[in-house]
Parts: C-alpha cells; structure tokens; sequence
C-alpha cells in the first residue's frame, strides 16, 4: 500500500498569499516524513481551495486562469506537486466557461464542477456547461489528456482528498490522507479459503494501516496547528496486476471483469471497506478508474465492460465514471445524458460521484489508445451509447431527488 497524496485544504487569498502557502507545505511536508520514516511511501503533496466564488476574497471569473497560474507558481516554489481549483458552482454558470482557461494556462492545476447535491438538486444548465467544458478541455491537447485535470462532481462534499474532486469550503487549514491501496484487496483474497476469511484479512489490514497513519498524521498537523480530517481509504489502483481492483474481483472467481457476477464482487469490496473502523473523510469507496487499472483498460478494450456497466457498479460503491476514453466526435448532448444519469444516481444512493471523461481527439470507437503517462495503461476508445435528450430533461430546470427510503 501506498499513499497516494497528501492533500492540505486552505483558503490562498487573492492574490495568492505566498505565506498561506508555505505554512501548509511545511505541515504537507512535515507529514509526509513522519510517514516516510514509518515505512509509508507518499507520492505526492497536494492542496485544494475553495470555490473560486467563495474565497474570503472572491476571484472574478475573468481572473481565474490568473489565479491558477498563481497556484500554480507558488506550489513549484513549495515543492507541492499538483493544487486544484475549487469547482464551479450551479449558480454561477458563467464559471464553467472559464475551466478550458484555466486548464490551458497550467500545468499541474486541476479543477471541477460541481452539477448536483442533495440541496439544490441536479443543476440541468450546470450538466450541460459540464459537458461543454469537456468538449472544449479535450481538445486543449492532440491526445484529449487535459481532461484527465477536470472532473464532474455530482454530491461529493469538501474534505476529500483525491483528485479533481478535491476542495475546500471554509474553515481552518486542513489535511487528509489519500490512499493507493489495491494491492491490499488482492493481498488478502489470493488463497482465502473462505469469503469470510477474505472480508476478515481485509477489514483488519485496513484498520491497522489506517490507525498507524491516522496516530503519525495527527501528531505532525499538531506540530502546525493544523487539522486532521481523516483518510480517504479508498482503493485506487495503479496500471500493474498486483495493484488492481480488477485482479481483486477476478481472485473473487469473475473470469471477466465486466461479466455478470462484477456488480457482486464490487459490493463486497466495498463492504468490507464500510465495516472497517476509521477516521473517514472523502469517498472511502471503490475506485474503478479504466485507464488507470490494467485489468479494467484490458476488459474495456475487448468490450467487455460498458459504461453502463460502470453506472451499475457505482450503485455498490464505486466513485463513478472515471478516466473514461470517449470517442471524439461525442456530443454536448451525449455527455450531458450520462453525466445526469450519474447524478441520479448520486442523489438517489446518498453516494459521492464524479464523472472523468476524456474524448481523444480524432478517434472512433475501438481505436487503440496510449498515453505516456505511467499511471495509465493501454486500452481501447469506448462506447457511449447515448442519444440528445429530448422534452422536460432537456429544459434549465432543477431535477429534485430524494434518497430511497428503506
């Protein structure tokens, strides 16, 4: 197991405050050795802001890639490896527009829109600026890889310290723990004897990992005065077998990821994940990222898993639609339809869900893709199979959904 990111929330000012941001990297950086010693790798430290439209000073949407390249320049300086913008809000709909901007004028920022909460519903007019500023970020790049810095959020709460997703909302200065943990559910499945064995290997790794983690991290914020919101546990994968959700649901018995039998397999992973006793913050979900899992690219390339599919799968907990390869002559109209069926679903499961969708320029469905990026593997352009929506859901209302009530 590894961490995959340490990730302090704060408020930068605007202009940025340079020594807002040195103060959180030192506690960033503090952490992180405190961990290191303990024998966790950390891979990157990271930070989040606010919604640009609610910092304690407001940055005007026409200064917003200003203020990313500011971020930008300061993280360099504070050895941060990568910052992100807080999302653009449903009722400031001009501050999708500008997310092309900001991705374009930057290296290392991610940003995000946020189209649904359990509040104020599923923004209709915010799907569709979502999806238009997918379009517009794919093609930012020759290969659509700027996409992977955006994502849709549909009731993701701030605190969560895995990117885009990322950001902060008020308060004082916070850090979390992201983790890459795969590897833990392959672990504790190969050679089970019993499903109940299995859920008690993994259960207790995972409250021993994150206890340790939690009792080194609280101590270092301390240091800084500086609070500790907890662990994102959740099990994201990196592009080898052996750190793999894929080749966890395949030590389950699925021969096929994407087969019938996934939708199973997924909801003990992440039961096992719930039954476990820690400090949570974020998703503490099940990542089924395809470009980012061997096994899942591998199942997407030969059509065995769909979209649709992957919707089924963030029902048992998954963290939605992510790191997708669409073709790149999909609409505005297609990319809205899925991005509110992702929403409903986030609101009628309770559940944080985000939508990462990447249409390579140029491309057709089936066609080969490679990124040189090493947290990506091979795969093949999906699918989407979806036509413009037509009457009451193709209007700028606000869809109002309840949770199901048990």
């Amino acid at each position: 197991m590894k961490i995959r990111a340490l990730t302090g929330f704060l408020d930068p000012g605007f202009p940025v405050d340079t020594k807002r941001i040195k103060t959180i990297a030192s506690c960033l950086q503090t952490c992180k050795e405190m961990l290191q010693d303990s024998g966790y790798e950390v891979q990157t430290l990271r930070i989040a802001t606010p919604p640009p439209a609610e910092m304690e000073a407001p940055v005007p949407i026409n200064q917003r890639a200003d203020f990313a390249r500011q971020l930008e320049a300061e993280s360099f300086v504070n050895a941060i490896d990568y910052a992100a913008v807080g999302p653009a809000l449903p009722d400031e709909l001009d501050g999708y527009t500008v997310i092309p901007n900001i991705l374009g004028a930057t290296e290392i920022i991610f940003t995000s829109g946020l189209f649904a909460d359990p509040e104020n519903g599923i923004s209709l007019s915010a799907v569709r600026a979502c999806a238009r500023a997918i379009l517009e970020a794919s093609l930012l790049k020759e290969d659509g890889f700027s996409n992977m810095r955006f994502a849709s959020l549909a009731n993701v709460s701030p605190g969560t310290p895995f990117f885009p997703a990322a950001y902060h909302r008020g308060g004082n200065t916070a850090i979390a723990i992201a983790t890459e943990s795969a590897d833990l559910a392959v672990e504790s499945l190969l050679e089970a004897r019993s499903l109940s064995i299995a859920r008690r290997r993994l259960v207790s790794v995972i409250e021993n990992h994150a206890a340790s983690m939690q009792s080194i991290a609280e101590r270092a914020t301390a240091k800084h005065e500086t609070q500790f919101m907890g662990i994102d546990f959740s099990m994201a994968p990196y592009p080898e077998e052996a750190r793999s959700i894929g080749s966890a649901l395949k030590a389950l018995g699925i021969p096929t990821v994407g087969l019938s039998g996934t939708a199973a397999g997924v909801a003990f992973l992440a039961d096992c994940l719930d039954r476990a006793q820690f400090k949570r913050t974020g998703f503490c979900g099940l990542f089924l990222p395809v470009l980012e899992d061997l096994v899942l690219a591998a199942s997407a390339a030969k059509k065995a898993i769909s979209i649709n599919a992957l919707l089924l799968y963030a029902t048992m907990c998954g963290t939605g639609l992510d790191t997708i390869p669409l073709p790149g002559d999909v609409s505005v109209e297609a990319i809205s339809a899925v991005l509110l069926d992702l929403g409903a679903v986030a609101l009628r499961h309770n559940k944080p869900l985000t939508a990462r969708l990447m249409p390579i320029p140029e491309s057709q469905p089936g066609d080969e893709i490679h990124f040189d990026f090493p947290y990506f593997a091979d795969s093949r352009v999906m699918n989407l199979a979806s036509k413009p929506l037509e009457g009451l859901l193709a209007g700028p209302e606000v869809l109002y959904l309840g949770p199901h009530l048990s």
